[in-house]
């Protein structure tokens, strides 16, 4: 058996450091997609639209229902040669990245929309007709100001889910900080050992519990609102 060693342990941070951007990249690019991309399924949703919002239903539950991981496969593998074949390796695995993580968490974030828009009082909504507003300025004006901010908390909650869901990534060969500890650390240092993944662990848990502990404080202020 191995013994513990301290300097592996402190040795594997540069290899970390080195995918830790990458990582934070992809979470900040998936978010975006999946808060744009989940307003807009919910706002379809919402409007019930006839054989649209059967088809959106569909597609939500079958992404809900299947590991993220074989998307990401699907897509790389699938997907990727016919629509991205033209495009050098780093941005099709960008693309693909970023796509995976933002169309996953998207079929999430719409459901959470979905509740803070029908926690808009019926009143609002009878108002907006009252004063004629046009469809779009009822959205805008009315209903988004008062649902989003009820749901920022969950967004926030979904996009530390993301942060940790990235290593997945390294399945296709994105540089992150798992893909830099596996390949490139284990090629200079031997192999991986415990020192090197509690290292990442601990990277991991140092990013994600005081984005945890902010979002805690903003579901409390939202909730006295």
């Amino acid at each position: 058996m191995q013994k513990w060693s301290w300097d592996r342990f402190f040795d594997a941070f540069p290899y970390i450091w080195d995918g830790l951007l990458v990582t934070i990249e992809f979470t900040l690019l998936g978010s975006l997609v999946a808060y744009v991309l989940g307003l807009l399924f919910a706002v379809i949703r919402r409007m019930r639209i006839p054989v649209l919002d059967q088809i959106l239903w569909a597609f939500i539950e079958f992404v809900r229902s299947t590991p993220l991981l074989v998307q990401i496969f699907v897509l790389y593998w699938v997907v990727r040669p016919d629509l991205l074949g033209g495009l050098d390796t780093d941005t099709q695995r960008l693309i693909v990245g970023v796509t995976a993580l933002g169309v996953h968490y998207a079929c999430y974030t719409a459901e959470v929309y979905r509740a803070g828009i029908d926690a808009v009082p019926a009143a609002q909504w009878e108002a907006a007709r009252a004063l004629s507003l046009p469809r779009g300025r009822t959205w805008t004006d009315v209903i988004l100001p008062q649902a989003v901010p009820r749901v920022l908390p969950a967004l926030g909650n979904y996009t530390i889910a993301m942060f940790k869901e990235v290593p997945l990534l390294s399945a296709i060969v994105v540089l992150d900080m798992v893909y830099q500890v596996k390949t490139e650390y284990a090629a200079d240092t031997g192999g991986a050992g415990p020192e090197a993944w509690l290292a990442v662990g601990l990277t991991f848990f140092a990013l994600s519990y005081p984005c945890s502990l902010l979002v805690r404080k903003l579901e409390h202020r939202v909730g006295t609102v």
